[in-house]
């Protein structure tokens, strides 16, 4: 592919945290994480076209909550690869939003990487992969798994990746009315354990032998995240989300990252759509969303 191109298309899956073990807070603000993610079939898909200037467009679902600016780590991605490889990023960047906004399934962030990946191909660069990671680790910490897919163990503040095994699972996604602000929930987090002491993040063994194994009941057993009980208390009537999922059959239910969106293990693919259904009966989320796991990262779609 090279820079006369008159666009690259660039697909990229949402993820769920499986476990989000969170550390003490760092002395520069962040947290040490062991963050395993797991990727599914939720996409978003962006589009690199020549222009004059940089510019980001958005169509999807709560397109409107989407930055057009240089907020949006779409800009900030072609803005990062154009100035390493010494030319303006002159680049028409559209966003096919299907990912839930402010979700805690790192839509921002995907949207990020497929920028990075899609501008690579349309200019041409050949970037090594692992300069890519680079750019995306200096994106955000959860940039670089979008970019790989699959199911890893994220340390550091969650961009050190590992591979790890995954089986096949069947997941249902509650979107709620509003986003969380990340920032805010590990806030919330700090308040809530200022008073204790906050262990080392270290990923369980019963869980990455699950994930491995494709057993949904072992995984259900051990999905955990600590950010869980902040985005609770920031958002209390989560906690009716979660409950009317395990009502309906899921395995094991959760919030997704730091929340809003809700994430619900299946046994299969048909009691997937049996929880999703109960899920919209209850009226405890504004929609629903079925996906199965493992998703592949960043990938350039044919022209």
């Amino acid at each position: 592919m090279s820079a006369h191109q008159a666009s690259v298309t660039v697909r990229v899956p949402a993820k769920v945290n499986v476990q989000l073990a969170v550390g003490a807070v760092r002395p520069d603000g962040f947290h040490d994480l062991a963050n395993v993610f797991l990727a599914v079939s939720l996409y978003d898909e962006v589009t690199a076209t020549p222009a004059d200037t940089l510019t980001i467009t958005c169509t999807g679902p709560d397109a409107d909550q989407v930055p057009l600016d240089r907020t949006n780590l779409a800009a900030r991605a072609a803005e990062i690869l154009a100035a390493r490889a010494g030319i303006e990023p002159a680049v028409h960047l559209h966003i096919a939003k299907n990912i839930p906004v402010a979700g805690g399934m790192a839509g921002g962030s995907a949207d990020g990487a497929a920028a990075l990946l899609a501008c690579d191909t349309l200019w041409g660069l050949d970037t090594p992969r692992a300069e890519l990671l680079d750019i995306c680790a200096e994106l955000g910490s959860d940039v670089p798994f979008s970019l790989v897919g699959g199911a890893a163990l994220g340390t550091g503040r969650g961009e050190l990746l590992t591979p790890v095994g995954a089986g096949t699972f069947h997941w249902v996604f509650a979107v709620a009315d509003g986003g969380l602000s990340t920032p805010a929930v590990f806030r919330e987090f700090d308040r809530l354990t200022a008073d204790t002491a906050v262990p080392a993040p270290e990923a369980s063994p019963a869980l990455l032998a699950a994930l491995a194994s494709g057993d949904a009941d072992a995984l259900g057993a051990t999905l955990a995240n600590d950010l869980q009980a902040a985005a609770l208390s920031l958002r209390p009537q989560l906690a009716r989300t979660l409950a009317a999922g395990v009502d309906g059959g899921a395995l094991a239910a959760l919030v997704s990252g730091s929340g809003p969106t809700t994430a619900f293990l299946a046994a299969d693919e048909e009691a997937a759509a049996k929880v999703a259904a109960a899920l919209e009966a209850s009226g405890t989320c504004r929609a629903t969303r079925v996906a199965s796991s493992p998703a592949p990262g960043a990938t350039v779609l044919p022209s």
